[in-house]
């Protein structure tokens, strides 16, 4: 029943994560009655993100430039390396304010029932740096779930005869819970609280 362009443009909305039919329709019609200033300036941001954004060449956060300004930043505390699944965990933990370590985001979690095992998530990129960096301390603050777990254990297994220390976020944060759901205060809590993995 809707014009073609109109039709795909609430398909194209439906794409997003929690966006249905009615939210799909919604977004739609407020940005066919914007003014074309504001919808140009969207579509644009769309698409240059999409085409700018990369992987950093050293912690594989995400950056518009070779190199990400955390890693760029000689003012931030090379002694530490927080351990993270996805780029978006690293912006959560700069909103906090008080980590001023370096980041490395590996690509997921290991998890044998989905056929992801430790050669999937990049883990010998993480060793190298390690290696090259030596750090005092890891931070492993990945997802609180058995995946998770799993993926600490292994990397500390792999990194066991570099004598450093290697930490875990503590708990304040449910198991199974996404860390990008957890707010600020539980999350600095949980980050100041570390413990050593046995």
């Amino acid at each position: 029943m809707y014009p073609e362009s109109l039709k795909n443009l609430i398909e194209s909305f439906k794409l997003l994560p929690g966006i249905g039919e009615k939210t799909a329709e919604r977004l739609a019609f407020f940005i066919i009655n914007e003014d074309e200033e504001k919808t140009s300036f969207f579509a644009d941001s769309i698409k240059k993100a999409k085409e700018k954004i990369k992987k950093c060449s050293i912690c594989n956060g995400i950056t518009d430039k070779d190199v990400c300004d955390i890693c760029s930043n000689n003012l931030r505390n090379k002694n530490v390396l927080c351990v993270v699944e996805d780029p978006k965990s690293i912006f959560l933990f700069e909103k906090i304010g008080t980590y001023n370590g370096d980041y490395h985001v590996i690509d997921g979690l290991i998890s044998p029932l989905d056929g992801i095992d430790p050669d999937d998530i990049g883990l010998e990129k993480l060793v190298k740096r390690i290696q090259k960096e030596k750090y005092n301390e890891i931070i492993i603050a990945v997802k609180p779930s058995i995946e998770g777990e799993t993926t600490a254990l292994y990397i500390k297994k792999i990194i066991e005869g570099m004598k450093i220390k290697v930490t875990r976020i503590a708990s304040g944060i449910p198991l199974g819970t996404d860390i990008e759901y957890i707010d600020s205060m539980t999350l600095e809590r949980a980050l100041n609280d570390r413990k050593e993995i046995e």
